[in-house]
């Protein structure tokens, strides 16, 4: 394989990775160290800080919860309807985020089928925490599940057959053969997963809302502060920036590393 690329090939591909480039640094040409830290103290940027981190985190920990049993079923079984499921499964990555707005108000708002019978229970889901976990779930699960997938069925199954004639029972064989050795890429699933929640703007700003302090997340808080004042959407958006760079290198070094083995 030839190492060096051809001089013409770097020209040809310098204007799509300067067109990515430059936005970057222009942000970060605007950022002002004083203006920053000032920006930083205002209750609404530790209050939007707050619930990004803690819904994302939420959220995540949904994901995994209940996208394992499905990854493992899509990675090692075969049935009918297999191949629409797993269209379903993806469609969220495709799907504009205010129509899963929209889909996520109607189940769950006052008027949907379960909004209407947790109504009755005096539980509101629409414009709550909650809301925010689920709408930022719903997107971003899709992410954990096609890495888990992709990790269940790289494991060996004959290194699972030998740990079944050592004795070990079924769930003794996933949590101590199987979920070791697809680590790396359900590492890297929840990764990505928790960066794709902390990023949700769209579903989360329809069925969630914009409460300060309540479901206004980082990217929320962004939009609002674009209008109001700049120096909160900036300093929020290098936050952002500095936590989407460090997620992508973590999540890269991790599956490099399970392509290694």
């Amino acid at each position: 394989m030839n190492r060096r690329p051809h001089p013409l090939l770097l020209i040809a591909a310098l204007p799509a990775f300067a067109y990515l480039l430059i936005p970057l640094i222009a942000l970060g040409g605007r950022l002002d160290v004083g203006q920053v830290v000032a920006a930083w103290r205002q209750p609404a940027v530790g209050d939007a800080v707050r619930v990004s981190l803690g819904t994302s985190l939420a959220a995540t920990l949904l994901a995994v919860i209940g996208g394992t049993p499905l990854a493992w079923l899509l990675a090692r079984h075969q049935f009918r309807g297999q191949r629409i499921i797993d269209t379903l499964v993806d469609l969220p990555m495709v799907l504009p985020p205010a129509v899963a707005g929209i889909a996520l108000l109607l189940v769950f708002g006052r008027r949907g089928p379960l909004g209407d019978w947790l109504a009755s229970l005096d539980l509101t889901i629409a414009f709550s925490p909650l809301a925010v976990v689920l709408a930022q779930c719903f997107v971003a699960a899709p992410y954990y599940i096609r890495t888990a997938v992709g990790g269940f069925a790289a494991v060996e199954r004959e290194l699972e057959q030998a740990a079944a004639l050592d004795g070990a029972s079924a769930s003794q064989t996933f949590r101590q053969v199987t979920v070791p050795l697809a680590g790396p890429a359900l590492i890297g699933g929840v990764v990505m997963t928790w960066a794709r929640a902390l990023g949700e703007f769209g579903a989360t700003i329809i069925f969630a809302g914009n409460l300060p302090g309540l479901t206004q997340t980082m990217p929320l808080a962004i939009y609002l502060g674009f209008e109001r004042d700049l120096q909160v959407a900036l300093t929020l958006a290098a936050i952002m920036l500095a936590i989407s760079f460090a997620v992508l290198l973590l999540t890269r070094r991790l599956l490099w590393r399970s392509a290694e083995r």
